[in-house]
């Protein structure tokens, strides 16, 4: 007697089942900080926006607990699974997260919405607002959760709060987290994550208390060191941080060269301090930060004293390089010598684990150490050379990765600038050349600021609706690093 097979499942709907299910699950903390903003209006008495953000709320919600409901939880995720579920993902959280602009009428346009919400939960920090000081302070408080939430990663706070897929959070952790795998502080992934978000809230309060401490105000302190140690950059004023006292820009100074650092690294440091100097990504990620600031402050020694240089050369480099998108100074009227130099640092990034977006100090390395081995290859044929950082061997297969990457990065770079610069000159009027390459780079770096028309004075709302979704949808590649995106186009996702 012959039994009949089982039929085969069918991949894509497991895939659908999963992709909904974390999406639902993760709407609900989405919704639940919705409700925080709300609060926030109402210890202000902005009755209205308080209303209109708990509305935003509550469709959030309905929408994260029915999907949900609707399906049923997995027992686990698969790494394709797991990338395809992040990827999509952060294109909804973005969508709901336009909510609270949208009821509110603080931003009216949903292009404009989507593009700050998208902004706000990939940290990079553009927008469309002339002056923030003018928006309610839910409002305000709801732009900067969005970035404190998206710094360490929405799906990461989920699997920290709530075992979302048993053994999948790994998975999800991978695609979600900057950088190369994730480093696991214990055995089990939720308790790494929750180590991670304990020393990223203990070090975003101590900022707090710092900045409190010096010209700010308690609200202001609070959006500050939420969007700080997010390497965000949404701020209260239109002029950003150039209002403020020296104290009060050196503490963020000192907070934004912090959260360029791999929050694993914090935790062990936060015993053995000299984990720090054993790490080699950690030496290059200062070198370079120090390299740069002498060269911005050389640049700058013409036109101020050398303490001023040195501190706007300190502040503006390090929110360059950690992609962290504050400015003191409007490095769009630097001479173009310097402007170089600010793009250049756009692609850079913190190290891999910390909030910041950019290539990541450890590609940076590893790509160097590569392109100097292959020419002694050419010198010495016979020769075997092996790729290292930092005294430590890096295999051949993160070695094509690295470029692989790199080649990825570069190819959606080039090919979005023109892209932008062909959807301006056709909706709107010709963009230059220094504000299209600015803002390409600007989006997929998680930066925010460029040069030229969305240079720090300014802003990104004369870019027609269409630009405008096209560099969310950069902001979001670029947050999660190209990868987990592109999966959702291959053949291979969605078949067998």
């Amino acid at each position: 007697m012959t039994g009949r097979s089982p039929k085969p499942r069918n991949p894509a709907l497991s895939l659908i089942k999963t992709v909904a299910y974390v999406q639902g699950s993760v709407l609900v903390f989405v919704a639940a900080a919705m409700a925080a903003s709300g609060l926030v209006s109402l210890l202000y008495r902005e009755l209205g926006t308080a209303v209109a953000i708990g509305i935003a709320a509550a469709v959030t919600a309905l929408f994260g607990y029915g999907t949900r409901r609707l399906v049923p939880r997995p027992a686990s995720i698969t790494v394709k699974q797991g990338f395809a579920t992040v990827g999509l993902a952060w294109f909804v959280f973005s969508i709901f997260g336009a909510l609270p602009y949208l009821v509110s009428g603080a931003i009216p346009d949903i292009s404009d919405a989507v593009f700050e919400a998208a902004s706000g939960f990939t940290t990079t920090g553009a927008s469309i607002l002339a002056d923030p000081s003018e928006l309610p302070r839910g409002i305000s408080f709801w732009r900067a959760l969005t970035q404190w939430m998206g710094g360490m990663g929405v799906i990461v706070l989920g699997v920290a709060i709530l075992p979302l897929l048993g053994t999948g959070g790994m998975q999800l952790a991978r695609a979600e987290s900057p950088g190369h795998t994730p480093d696991r502080l214990t055995p089990r992934f939720q308790e790494t994550a929750k180590r991670l978000w304990l020393i990223y809230a203990i070090v975003t309060a101590i900022e707090l208390v710092l900045l409190a401490a010096g010209d700010m105000t308690g609200f202001q302190a609070v959006i500050h060191s939420f969007t700080t140690m997010s390497t965000g950059g949404f701020g209260t004023e239109a002029d950003s941080l150039s209002g403020f006292s020296v104290y009060t820009q050196w503490v963020v100074t000192v907070f934004m060269f912090l959260a360029g650092i791999s929050f694993a690294l914090h935790f062990r440091a936060w015993s053995k301090p000299m984990e720090y100097t054993k790490n080699s990504e950690f030496r290059l990620y200062t070198l370079i930060t120090v390299v740069a600031i002498i060269i911005v402050a050389g640049g700058l020694l013409r036109d101020l004293e050398f303490a001023d240089a040195v501190r706007v050369a300190s502040f503006n480099t390090i929110s360059l390089t950690t992609t962290t998108g504050y400015a003191s100074a409007d490095f769009g009227v630097w001479r173009p010598a310097l402007q170089i130099m600010v793009v250049g640092l756009m692609f850079l990034g913190g190290m891999a684990g910390s909030t910041a977006g950019g290539m990541k100090t450890f590609r940076i390395g590893i790509l160097s150490k590569a392109a100097f081995a292959d020419l002694r290859r050419l010198v010495h044929p016979r020769g075997v050379f092996v790729t290292r950082l930092g005294g430590t061997r890096v295999s051949d297969s993160v070695v094509e990765s690295v470029q692989s990457f790199f080649l990825f990065y570069m190819f959606l770079f080039m090919t979005s600038t023109f892209i932008l610069a062909f959807i301006d000159a056709n909706l709107s009027e010709d963009l230059d050349l220094v504000t299209a390459v600015s803002a390409v780079a600007a989006s997929i770096g998680n930066i925010g600021p460029g040069l030229g028309e969305v240079g720090p004075a300014s802003n990104y709302s004369g870019l027609p609706g269409l630009a405008k979704w096209m560099l969310s949808s950069l902001m979001i590649v670029g947050r999660l690093e190209i990868f987990p995106v592109l999966v959702l186009f291959t053949k291979d996702l969605w078949r067998r």
